[in-house]
């Protein structure tokens, strides 16, 4: 699924803004027949979570469904085209109307989905569209659900957020990134698939993939270009698809260092006739992993950087272009060099914002904290699928080095995750990802709960690792907690023989807490565990980085230890530093 784009074949127009919106708390909309149409006096803007812009409604903790209208106007040149709708992401599950007509829905969210709507609109018409928005989870999404029954029957009321959620971040629901109507010709480039690799003598080697729903091209042209080079070359179209390898002598890697993007253009012709093109930029560079070290270009790589979130106040989980700027801008000036897109994919701008800058990414899907007492085949279905469509929107960007196919699964502890099913389910996972990228490691975050005996150790070409002795376990000794995890880290690396990723760590802090011992949540108390982990973890000659958790603060479900906002960012909601911020640029300043 290509990025709509303009060129001479191609157009598209966004139609976020505001949208007329309705919550419907008893499920009755479309019974009413609301998706032909519904009075309201309240409106949304898209893209935005409803949570904190309606929150005056009672919508900051609302889990349920809601409607979304918006009337727009189809431009007349879109005439002899073929009309596409794309929503680039809506949390977590929708159905889509245009003009009363029924598209389809989708059931996953962070995601892009599109309809072909052709036949439905009429180019220099008005049109109006009718979205279900609903942000329940159950045991099969991605990411699972849970209820206060849950809880009860677990008899776990004390963990109990609310909104109930098994994950530490807000539930957000809403239409999150922005709804473009694009157009391509009946003939038109579909996918393209770009793997790189690095040679002697600073060649680079480019094989490309071109598919096609052409039944009469018969050749596509690849042409590689920036400043100072262009290649071409022309391949033939065979069953739909085209494919060459295009060798750049003198290459410019693509790294953290130099992040040097070429264009790449691919016209598909029908004999000399150009009858499609499309234009995309990428780099070229080449990752591995041994037992001890990341490579990129063969060169060493340490991970110094976050888990991050998409939050950022009133939009919640909305695409907010400034926040990308300033967050990039944040990480030079800290001197990190990765994120991980903890706990879904984010949105397309970031990642090409990311290939542009050199930051480094983990790439993860959205299988955070599962739970395997109520993992069935239909959950498993939903995660391979939740990776196919990762993988497939994200596979050509250089800055994604490593996929994460989920984060701290058994959070809770149940017994049964170790009695065979565990490894069944994460032998699958990892066998699916691989079928669709060999080029890049995999990874899956371990919690404590989980151990040393994490089945996705064992199909992880990099162990991650998530710990907050100091806080959630040995709250205040931070002496003890160090030795402990000394020893772990040790235990894993020994009985796998692979590289340690120090994936998430850190304590609350509430900015202007001070305190002239070392007291939790004070500034004081973050900066100096996070020093005391970096310092631990850059001693082992296993460890390949270090991801703090987290970049900034960001809203979570109410809980008793939560204060609004989970406060382990090393700066505010707001983007403010806290002492931690100005310690890590002191110690990630130092050269590798």
């Amino acid at each position: 699924m290509l990025l709509p784009i303009r060129n001479k074949f191609r157009s598209f127009i966004d139609i976020s803004g505001f949208w007329n919106f309705k919550i419907d708390k008893r499920k009755i909309g479309e019974e009413e027949k609301w998706f032909n149409g519904f009075e309201t006096e309240t409106e949304i803007a898209v893209p935005g979570s409803w949570n904190e812009q309606l929150e005056e409604l009672g919508l900051l903790h609302y889990i349920g469904t809601a409607w979304y209208l918006k009337k727009f106007f189809i431009p007349s040149e879109f005439s002899g085209k073929k009309i596409v709708l794309r929503f680039n992401s809506v949390d977590y599950n929708s159905r889509i109307w245009l003009n009363g007509k029924l598209l389809g829905e989708n059931t996953q969210g962070f995601l892009p989905f599109e309809f072909d709507i052709t036949d439905i609109v009429k180019p220099g018409e008005e049109a109006f569209l009718v979205a279900s928005v609903n942000n329940e989870l159950s045991d099969e999404t991605i990411p699972q659900g849970i209820t206060t029954e849950y809880y009860k029957k677990e008899n776990r009321l004390r963990e109990e957020t609310f909104p109930p959620a098994r994950f530490d971040f807000s539930p957000f629901g809403g239409i999150h990134r922005p709804v473009i109507i694009y157009t391509t010709p009946d003939e038109f480039i579909t996918k393209i698939k770009v793997d790189t690799k690095i040679g002697s003598d600073s060649k680079g080697f480019v094989k490309i993939s071109c598919f096609a729903n052409s039944f009469s091209a018969d050749n596509v042209e690849f042409e590689i270009s920036d400043s100072n080079i262009k290649l071409s070359k022309v391949s033939s179209v065979y069953e739909n698809s085209a494919n060459t390898e295009i060798v750049i002598d003198e290459c410019r890697y693509w790294s953290n260092k130099e992040p040097h993007l070429y264009d790449l253009n691919l016209r598909l012709r029908k004999g000399e006739e150009v009858i499609d093109s499309y234009h995309l930029q990428i780099g070229v560079r080449e990752v591995r992993v041994t037992e001890n070290k990341f490579y990129l270009n063969n060169e060493e790589v340490f991970f110094k950087g976050f888990g991050k979130h998409e939050d950022f106040a009133v939009i919640g989980k909305g695409l907010f272009l400034p926040q990308i700027v300033k967050d990039f801008e944040l990480l030079k000036w800290i001197n990190a060099n990765s994120f991980r897109t903890s706990h879904y994919p984010y949105s397309d701008e970031i990642m090409h914002y990311a290939d542009r800058k050199g930051i480094l990414v983990i790439d993860e899907v959205p299988a955070v904290s599962l739970d395997f007492r109520h993992v069935n085949e239909k959950t498993l279905e939903n995660h391979k699928y939740a990776l196919t469509r990762l993988i497939e929107r994200d596979y050509n960007h250089p800055c994604v080095v490593m996929w994460a196919a989920g984060n701290e699964p058994n959070l809770v502890g149940e017994k049964s995750y170790f009695d065979g099913r565990g490894r069944k389910y994460w032998k699958e996972v990892f066998e699916h990802l691989h079928s669709l990228d060999t080029s890049r490691p995999a990874t899956v975050p371990n919690c404590t709960h989980a151990g040393t005996d994490d089945p996705v150790f064992e199909f992880s070409d990099v162990l991650s690792i998530n710990r907050y002795y100091g806080w959630y376990e040995h709250p205040g000794d931070l002496e003890f907690g160090i030795n402990r995890l000394s020893d772990e880290l040790d235990l894993v690396h020994k009985k796998y023989n692979k590289p340690v990723f120090m994936t998430e760590f850190g304590a609350d802090t509430i900015q202007g807490f001070h305190s002239t011992s070392l007291q939790m949540f004070t500034e004081e108390y973050q900066s100096e565990i996070l020093k005391r982990y970096i310092e631990l973890i850059e001693s082992k000659d296993y460890s390949i980085g270090e991801h703090v958790w987290n970049f900034a603060d960001f809203r979570t479900p109410l809980h008793f230890r939560r204060v609004i906002l989970n406060l382990k960012g090393v700066f505010s909601r707001d983007r403010q530093p806290k002492l931690a911020a100005f310690t890590l640029k002191e110690l990630w300043k130092k050269k590798l």
